[in-house]
């Protein structure tokens, strides 16, 4: 099963419509995509991973294998509530915490605010292009999610470590994501990522060439009134292979107040006999601009 790849250097010039349109469909019928030729220093990416596996090995490994998690599995306990993996959260927008992580190398903050300022760029030019697929303005998106002090940023830095029972436990639980749109810089050797797509799981390659892989969250599906779906999703351990994962949420800032667009709902509460009416003198054209027509109307009457 090809997951969709989205190139950007595509989305100029003679095959924009195309590309936009495979955007589109991936967004619609897989919620999840990779994108190429990003335009985010690959030399910056690599470093943020180097850096990142560093500090797993130097400050982090030794303590998960010594945690109730790893025990256990040791001891092969009952597994169904809980995930093979450390992790830490980093926020970036509104304020950062990343000087309160402790252990967190000066070269490793440096290096993620350098990162991050490029992906935000990223995430903002993904949904003005999801909005302009969408038919909304293209700042609708950003708008929606930006509550009184603009979107909300944070990074999830992850490491999946080798499991030495892969068959009792996952690396992380099914679920989707709660928040907008989550660009995922992983690892390039390990596989484990795996989304639902009719019914079957579909193993998401490791990413090569530091390509982005992109998933839609839970209310990008609200604001979109379901045309955009948030997938569950899952992460598999590995016996032979320390898997990293580190995936930034685009979110709706905390107080931003979400609802459907409403150019995307259907009209509602109007009489059959005024669609008919209406009808009768556009039948044989498109049937979108009848049912914008209907939102104008309340209880039958014209407002």
């Amino acid at each position: 099963m090809e997951i969709p790849i989205i190139d950007f250097d595509e989305l100029h010039g003679a095959k924009r419509s195309k590309t936009m349109a495979l955007l589109h469909q991936a967004c619609e019928k897989w919620g999840f995509f990779q994108i190429e030729n990003h335009g985010i220093d690959k030399k910056l990416m690599a470093k943020v991973k180097q850096l990142v596996n560093l500090h797993y090995d130097e400050n982090l490994k030794q303590s998960f294998y010594e945690s109730e998690v790893a025990k256990s599995l040791k001891h092969k306990e009952s597994t169904s509530d809980i995930d093979w993996e450390t992790a830490f959260f980093i926020w970036h927008r509104p304020t950062s915490n990343i000087n309160e992580i402790p252990n967190l190398s000066e070269d490793l903050c440096k290096t993620m605010d350098e990162y991050i300022a490029e992906l935000i760029k990223l995430a903002e030019k993904l949904s003005e292009l999801m909005s302009e697929n969408l038919g909304l303005e293209k700042t609708y998106l950003k708008e929606a999610f930006s509550g009184n002090k603009g979107p909300s940023v944070g990074t999830k830095v992850a490491k999946y470590p080798e499991c030495p029972h892969p068959e009792l436990v996952r690396g992380l639980r099914e679920h989707t994501d709660a928040g907008g749109i989550i660009l995922l810089l992983q690892d390039d050797q390990v596989p484990g990522l795996e989304f639902l797509k009719g019914g079957e799981w579909v193993q998401i390659p490791p990413s090569k060439n530091n390509t982005i892989f992109v998933n839609t969250g839970d209310q990008v599906e609200v604001l979109s009134n379901g045309r955009y779906k948030s997938i569950l999703h899952r992460v598999m351990t590995d016996k032979i292979g320390s898997r990293l994962s580190i995936a930034t949420f685009y979110n709706p800032a905390g107080d931003a107040l979400i609802s459907p667009a409403p150019r995307l709902l259907y009209p509602t509460q109007y009489r059959f006999q005024d669609y008919l009416k209406l009808y009768s003198t556009t039948k044989f054209s498109p049937k979108d601009p009848r049912f914008e027509a209907m939102k104008t109307m309340a209880n039958g009457h014209l407002v």
